[in-house]
């Protein structure tokens, strides 16, 4: 039983890809680092926001609200237009990428 078990959650993962992605893959695949930096610590633009050490609950949630279009204030027009290529999964490797990154 324990081996169906053990066979069972490595089949979920591979299924899953996104849950085993890298993040700083990501992080360069969906352009963060073009606007944020390469190391989310030093943005492209004064006002944009240096997102390293972040708080992952708190950065997942503002690329949810982007995305769907419940946050519109701010720089939140230039990331609208790139959201729609991230997936919920994504956002979560993302997040948790980036707060595990030197501020």
């Amino acid at each position: 039983m324990k081996h169906l078990m053990a066979l069972l959650a490595l089949g979920a993962l591979a299924a899953s890809p996104v849950l085993a992605a890298d993040g700083a893959k990501l992080y360069t695949e969906k352009t963060c680092n073009a606007c944020h930096g390469p190391a989310g610590n030093k943005a492209l633009m004064p006002d944009y926001p240096k997102i390293a050490g972040q708080n992952a609950k708190y950065i997942e949630r503002q690329m949810l609200d982007i995305k769907s279009g419940a946050r519109s204030n701010g720089n939140s027009a230039a990331m609208k237009g790139v959201m729609h290529l991230v997936s919920d999964d994504e956002i979560k490797v993302l997040a948790d990428y980036l707060s595990k990154l030197k501020p």
